[in-house]
């Protein structure tokens, strides 16, 4: 299936689907019941879509066959996991029935490209630990660098990517 998967930046147009990959983005434990939609409309989970477009805001989309089916971005906010005014930090997202595919990996590949071109030096990400999506963020080179609680009371790593120098 990742052969037949396109990724390219995302279209203005497409900018309200991040609602949607935010949702997605939610990581519940096994036999946890799924959250109401309306979560996403919490302020400190909305950050990551509201008004997305600015000047720092990049991301991409996994396409197949017209449908979006993956996104990443990033974004540079005070939210959550903030480090500084340079560091974009990077949501994504797969559907479900598309996850464990390859296409995440493939999103992220593209947007540190993106990254790299706009002149960022590194991106950082937030993880609750029993995530099994640490294991891709390591291969992909993000580091530990922190632990914290987030506001449902979550432990979460802060990740860290390097970007220069990459290849």
């Amino acid at each position: 299936m990742a052969d037949d998967v396109f990724i390219r930046s995302i279209e203005e147009a497409e900018y309200p689907v991040l609602e949607d990959f935010i949702y997605h983005a939610i990581f519940l434990p096994p036999g946890v019941a799924p959250l109401p939609r309306d979560i996403i409309y919490k302020e400190e989970i909305y950050a990551y879509v509201k008004d997305f477009g600015g000047a720092d805001d990049c991301g991409v989309v996994a396409d197949l066959d017209g449908q979006v089916i993956g996104a990443a971005w990033t974004r540079i906010i005070p939210a959550y996991g903030y480090i500084d005014d340079r560091t974009p930090e990077l949501a994504i997202s797969v559907l479900p029935n598309y996850r464990g595919r390859g296409v995440g990996a493939m999103l992220m590949a593209s947007l540190f490209e993106r990254l790299r071109e706009r002149g960022y030096r590194r991106t950082f990400l937030s993880v609750q630990k029993g995530n099994p999506a640490i294991r891709l963020y390591e291969r992909l080179g993000y580091r530990i660098t922190g632990e914290r609680l987030d506001g449902a009371g979550n432990e979460d790593y802060l990740m860290v990517k390097e970007l220069a120098g990459e290849c």
